[in-house]
């Protein structure tokens, strides 16, 4: 089996470099991987991004998040896979921290989010999803961090771009 330890994301502002931890979140690491391997992520955009002056109200804390993959729909939500919370993987929503995007616990689609600052209530007891399950913390930046703060500074007054960024490439790097 061959093992991904690392991924790296193209985008029109430059290069972004992800390190995977597939010991604390074995699940989460392989659903993405098998959608880096299927091509899901080069065809994909950053669609989403959430500051302090765009974050829905009702939605609290306010977040700082980059989001990327694709939009989703009823359609995309994957069979259930574990989920991995921050409490069993000993990971945290900081700044760089990659996460899956869902509905529900293991309900996920084609998309992750990467923390733009720390984000605690995105961690397991956190507030931001009713649940309080909050969400799989698999992946951290390794580089590219000011990559990604070009694109966040192209946040516009709804989280939702109307102009999404494009993925120009999505690639697995073997350790």
């Amino acid at each position: 089996m061959v093992v991904y330890m690392h991924v790296k994301f193209s985008l029109p502002q430059g290069t972004i470099k992800l390190k995977l931890f597939s010991e604390q979140a074995p699940a989460s690491c392989q659903y993405f991987i098998e959608d880096i391997e299927s091509g899901r992520f080069a065809s994909g955009n950053v669609f989403r991004i959430v500051n302090h002056q765009n974050d829905t109200p009702e939605a609290s804390p306010p977040i700082a998040v980059v989001q990327l993959g694709h939009i989703h729909t009823s359609e995309d939500i994957a069979p259930s896979i574990a989920h991995e919370t921050t409490e069993q993987t000993g990971l945290r929503h900081r700044r760089g921290t990659v996460s899956l995007a869902r509905y529900a616990p293991g309900a996920v689609y084609h998309s992750v989010f990467i923390c733009m600052e720390d984000c605690p209530s995105l961690d397991f007891g956190g507030t931001r999803h009713p649940d309080g399950q909050g969400f799989a913390a698999f992946a951290e930046v390794t580089s590219g961090m000011e990559v990604l703060q070009q694109v966040f500074a192209l946040a516009e007054t709804k989280d939702y771009l109307q102009t999404p960024i494009p993925i120009t490439g999505a690639t697995l790097v073997r350790d």
